[in-house]
């Protein structure tokens, strides 16, 4: 190979171009692309490596009977989560679109795509919430002594029990010595034992983070310090994407890799506490009883979706900046991968954890704990009161916290943004898209602010388990449907082949047309059959706030068949049967978005604004190039006749 070559093979992988590919100049200069393959990678995993890692899934594993829900976890992962990954990189980055101008493909299916900027609204707004909480623990590690360390304050009940020193159970063995009529000692120390004992970084949490409600309706004050920390969250939010990709993609070679130094500190830290075995094994330890259970398998498939980002949008905009030729066939292994290993690792961490904090309140691992979002915010701020100078280490472990947040955080709201461009597209909405980041910010602080009361934590519960649960099966799945047979498998193969330079993998699709649906139809039979109504700990969600759960599931799906009926209602021809044909058939403008890719069948012509033309000067500036070189592959003879090179180097 000679060195011209090998330069050019270099670059290309350099570019994350497909080998064997010419390197090509595809760089969208009006819509923008990522400023090399690296951001697009780290922002990925930083999206798909989030929250969810650390506080969903090890909630899952614990509310799913540990190990067991590691099986269909996989099972989904292999058959649904890679498979669907890989379609919806490849979907976006073809068309150099947003989740809503991807379904040019199909304009009648377009109410999917406003189906995911309904779910990413919701989980947006959620999301942000958290990452607000974690903030307020940041700053509250500002201190010399960690607040949820002992149970000497004014917060804490009689029944908490710290594991830093005996304090607090001979402060609760004098509290039940004294309330005895007898006064013996024996006799409290067995009243003690029987007492059910909380640790007082969960009274922290509960009594005093949050000065919980005893109802979803009781909404009572609004929490000042945790509002004035979402504000601050999303200012950061939309600072870090005031630019688009371009400044997002720089923050991420921070935000993605860092929470993985702090997450191995704590696994060393965790594996060497006494009683970490036990919380190992209930982690690992199949029950099998569990596995019959549909809403284990319909919890394993949510949290591929929710994991992932699968059926939130973020894929498709992050992959519509990708360059045409990027093999993101590469990547969506890649980054999967990395996102469920993550999500194992931080499991152990997790688990090491609950089993030393079980251990020591002499009970078992399934009582230690809330399930949820609690358990980031009680399991991990107790064991860091056993670190030395755990204030700085609880500092490295919330900024971890928001970091991971964050990573997903700049994708949902760029997913928004991104659509909303796209959807107008005129040159004063791409210029002023700064001015579209900060509205989407501001609504997106005000529909937060009642997250921040009293009963906050109920609601943003209820927004976890119904707004990104079963809508994204559907969604997936219709999308699938839509792709597969409305567009044909055929014609999108030969579209991938044609932006990758080699057909999908048989795998994928096999999975794409009949595994992945067929799984996700029937656990979302199995999972509407053995519905079951969601509880925080005792408390019991009443019926209307369970109906406004199922309204908020049910908003993005309805989406879907409210625009068929519109698209079809406004398509061309005499009869239903004629609309529903003309609805379904690609737009025009459907296809690579530079004009240098549209060959075959898409080099139609299509309208000037969709697909971006070059200027004259380029192209006499080009042709002028050509001319020079063919110029200088002309060289002269050794008798001064001319000859030409006819094996010039790349």
């Amino acid at each position: 190979m000679s060195e011209s070559n090998s330069n050019a093979a270099c670059t290309a992988d350099q570019n994350g171009a497909v080998p064997g590919e010419p390197v090509k100049t595809d760089k969208n200069s009006r819509r923008g692309n990522w400023g090399n393959q690296i951001e697009f990678i780290l922002t990925s995993v930083g999206y798909a490596v989030g929250l969810g890692n650390v506080w969903r899934f090890p909630y899952l594993c614990y509310r799913n009977g540990g190990g067991a829900f590691m099986f269909p976890y996989f099972i989904m992962l292999v058959f649904c989560g890679i498979p669907l990954f890989f379609l919806e990189l490849s979907f976006g980055q073809f068309a150099s679109q947003g989740c809503l101008g991807v379904w040019r493909i199909s304009p009648m299916f377009k109410g999917v795509g406003y189906g995911m900027m309904v779910v990413s609204t919701y989980i947006g707004i959620y999301y942000n919430v958290v990452i607000c909480i974690a903030f307020y623990y940041f700053f509250s590690s500002m201190t010399n002594l960690l607040p949820w360390t002992y149970c000497n304050n004014p917060w804490n009940t009689p029944t908490c029990n710290g594991v830093v020193t005996p304090t607090g159970i001979n402060n609760t063995l004098a509290n039940v010595t004294r309330s005895l009529v007898t006064g013996a000692a024996e006799v409290a120390v067995e009243v003690v034992n029987k007492t059910k004992r909380t640790s007082p970084s969960e009274e922290y949490w509960k009594h005093y983070v949050l000065k919980i409600s005893d109802d979803i309706g009781n909404f009572g004050e609004v929490r000042l310090p945790i509002l004035g920390c979402l504000a601050v969250s999303w200012v950061v939010v939309f600072l870090c994407l005031i630019r688009g990709v371009k400044s997002s993609g720089k923050v991420v070679y921070f935000t993605a890799t860092f929470p993985y130094v702090v997450l191995t500190i704590l696994f060393i830290r965790g594996i060497t506490l006494e009683g970490a075995v036990t919380g190992i094994k209930y982690y690992l330890t199949p029950q099998w009883h569990k596995i019959l259970d549909a809403k284990v398998w319909g919890d394993a498939a949510s949290q591929i979706f929710y994991s992932l980002g699968c059926a939130w949008g973020g894929l498709i905009t992050m992959a519509s900046y990708n360059k045409f030729h990027n093999n993101c066939y590469r990547d969506s292994i890649i980054i999967s991968i990395t996102n469920c290993a993550t999500s194992v690792y931080a499991g152990f961490v997790i688990f090491s954890i609950l089993g030393f904090m079980a251990h020591h309140l002499n009970v078992d691992v399934s009582e230690v704990a809330d399930h949820g979002p609690g358990l980031a915010f009680v399991a991990y701020p107790e064991a860091l009161t056993l670190l030395p100078i755990s204030p700085l280490w609880s500092l490295l472990f919330f900024f971890m916290l928001i970091l991971l947040g964050l990573g997903t955080q700049f994708c949902l709201l760029e997913t928004l943004v991104t659509a909303i461009v796209d959807e107008i597209g005129t040159d004063w909405i791409i210029r002023n898209k700064t001015v579209v980041t900060g509205g989407v910010a501001i609504v997106g602080f005000l529909l937060g602010v009642p997250l921040t009361t009293q009963a906050g934590i109920y609601w943003l519960l209820l927004m976890d388990n119904y707004a990104a649960s079963f809508s994204l099966v559907i969604i997936s799945c219709i999308m699938c449907i839509c792709i597969m047979y409305v567009y044909g498998h055929k014609k999108y193969f030969k579209d991938v082949e044609m932006m990758l330079g080699f057909p999908p993998p048989i795998f994928f699709r096999v999975c794409w047309r009949f595994v992945s649906p067929i799984i996700i139809s029937f656990i979302l039979i199995f999972t509407v059959i053995q519905y079951k109504p969601i509880t925080y700990n005792d408390y019991v969600y009443p019926g209307w706030s369970l109906a406004i759960g199922f309204l908020m599931a049910m908003s993005s799906v309805t989406c879907i068949p409210i625009y068929a009926l519109y698209k079809i209602s406004k398509s061309e021809g005499t009869t239903f049967l004629e609309r529903l044909k003309n609805s379904c058939k690609p737009d025009i403008k459907w296809g690579p978005a530079l004009s240098e890719h549209r060959i075959g069948h898409y080099a139609a012509p299509v309208s000037e604004g969709e697909v971006e033309v070059r200027p004259l000067k380029e192209e006499l500036k080009e042709k002028e190039d050509e001319k020079r070189d063919e110029i200088s592959l002309t060289i002269q003879g050794s008798n001064g006749s001319t000859a030409h090179n006819t094996t010039p180097s790349a």
